[in-house]
């Protein structure tokens, strides 16, 4: 059978494009992706959308930091401002003994509670593996972004957090991220 010149320059540059974007793919860490065990289970509570979100409990929305005045006011003060358009998800992470989320991110902050068990958290950027712990009753704050980092239940009974987490809206709420290399698992 016999192939034209063209059609054989098409082929071989179908090879090198299809195998240039192999390697991009595995040279990105794409292709390394840690996702959660089968034992960690995710499951969507609530989601809601708002067009920006604007919290200051500050007396008549002030700033307590800034005006002296109103400092001794009680309560704490809290700020959430995210002025684009957000998804906000209530979501229940269950893991069991052994279990670990893989190493991810997400795209916004996270607040996180530990209903019961204890929480191992690894740092991605943490070159001695060393783990915070969160027993029930605690939580921790995950600031988002591109913060990397692994939960995993060290404990045999099982762990089970809840977050509350505002992502830009339309965004993956979870990114599977490569495995930094620090620990082994």
């Amino acid at each position: 059978m016999k192939y034209s010149t063209l059609a054989i320059k098409l082929t071989a540059a179908s090879c090198f494009v299809a195998l240039g974007a192999a390697a991009v793919l595995y040279d990105s860490g794409a292709a390394l992706a840690t996702p959660a065990t089968s034992t960690f289970v995710s499951t969507i509570l609530g989601k809601a959308f708002f067009e920006q979100i604007k919290v200051n409990t500050g007396a008549h929305g002030h700033d307590r930091a800034l005006d002296k005045s109103k400092e001794d006011e009680p309560g704490n003060l809290v700020k959430i401002l995210a002025k684009d358009p957000s998804d906000v998800y209530v979501v229940q992470n269950t893991v069991a003994p052994n279990g670990n989320s893989g190493w991810h991110s997400h795209p916004g902050p996270s607040v996180v509670m530990v209903k019961s068990g204890v929480a191992s958290v690894y740092q991605g950027d943490d070159p001695s593996c060393a783990p915070l712990q969160y027993p029930a009753g605690t939580g921790f704050i995950d600031e988002g972004g591109a913060h990397v980092h692994l939960v995993r239940n060290a404990g045999s009974q099982p762990l089970v957090t809840v977050a509350f987490q505002i992502i830009p809206a339309g965004a993956a709420r979870r990114i599977d991220e490569p495995n930094p290399g620090f620990c082994p698992f």
